[in-house]
């Protein structure tokens, strides 16, 4: 009998996770057609239809999800078994500095998931905004920072990239339909020093686009309990949109917003090769 490929397999586990082709394709850095044939191919060696395609996306049939547990277990034993053979072990205690923009919904399950798998590492999480991380690289404070940079055509400092995502207007649903016509735009923002929320007034202003801050959150926590409680429109990359919102639906009326990258940061000169070695499994794991 046939083994299981484990690069169909790793396709088929990131696209059930993302929830869609179009979201999982940049993940695994194919385009979307590649990975439905990646799909199509897997489905034809099992026999079986695994996925369910709709407009929301995709899911896993009942047969997706009994494969969906062992493709997991395989892909995690796999990945255990080149550690192994390359002599890398992650005992140690490490200091992760991460901007609350990267997976808000699912970082805590990402870490579990590094708790279980790697239980002699010590991963003790902060989290701070981007400039802070960028600026506190050389401080000492962290041995390993995960940012958020915004693609708007400048350079970007050096950095090893795990994420790519589209930036958006977001409100909750109905918002619009309850907001009387020609006032100025209810911008929920993080207070000053955010990054993101500079770039969202000043594409505004730049567009002459009249608005008012309607609140102004500590955290993506507050920012998404605002958006949802329908106070206003915020900037949002994907994957800190909360369930329940949507993107704007005056959006086309809005300035375009460009993309963001969420990038470890580099290697520091005289770092401990655990350090490197939990950076590159990071970067893995984050993709």
């Amino acid at each position: 009998m046939r083994p299981f490929d484990l690069e169909l397999l790793r396709a088929f586990a990131v696209a059930m996770e993302s929830g869609s082709l179009a979201q999982a394709a940049p993940k695994l850095c194919r385009s979307q057609s590649a990975l439905s044939e990646q799909l199509r191919k897997l489905e034809a060696f099992t026999g079986v239809t695994l996925l369910e395609r709709g407009k929301k996306g995709v899911r896993p049939t009942p047969a997706g999800e009994r494969l969906l547990v062992h493709a997991r277990d395989m892909l995690a034993l796999s990945e255990r078994a080149l550690e192994s053979v390359r002599g890398v072990t992650f005992v140690g205690e490490l200091r992760l500095a991460i901007t609350d923009y990267f997976l808000p919904s699912s970082i805590a399950d990402l870490l579990k998931k590094l708790r279980v798998r790697y239980p002699h590492l010590r991963l003790h999480v902060s989290v701070r905004k981007s400039m802070q991380i960028e600026s506190g690289a050389d401080s000492g404070d962290f041995d390993i920072g995960l940012s958020m940079r915004i693609l708007d055509g400048r350079s970007l400092p050096e950095g090893l990239p795990v994420r790519r995502e589209a930036l958006r207007w977001v409100s909750v649903a109905g918002f619009e339909a309850e907001r009387e016509e020609n006032t100025p735009l209810p911008l929920l923002v993080l207070p000053q020093g955010c990054s993101l929320q500079r770039l969202a007034r000043e594409t505004l202003e730049a567009h002459e686009v009249p608005y008012v801050v309607a609140h102004s959150a500590s955290g993506v926590a507050g920012l998404q309990s605002a958006l949802l409680a329908g106070l206003g429109v915020a900037c949002l990359n994907a994957s800190a949109v909360p369930m329940g919102a949507q993107v704007c639906q005056s959006a086309h009326h809005l300035p375009g917003l460009p993309d963001v990258e969420f990038s470890l940061l580099p290697p520091r000169p005289g770092e401990s090769p655990l350090v490197g070695a939990v950076r590159e499994m990071l970067a893995s794991q984050f993709s």
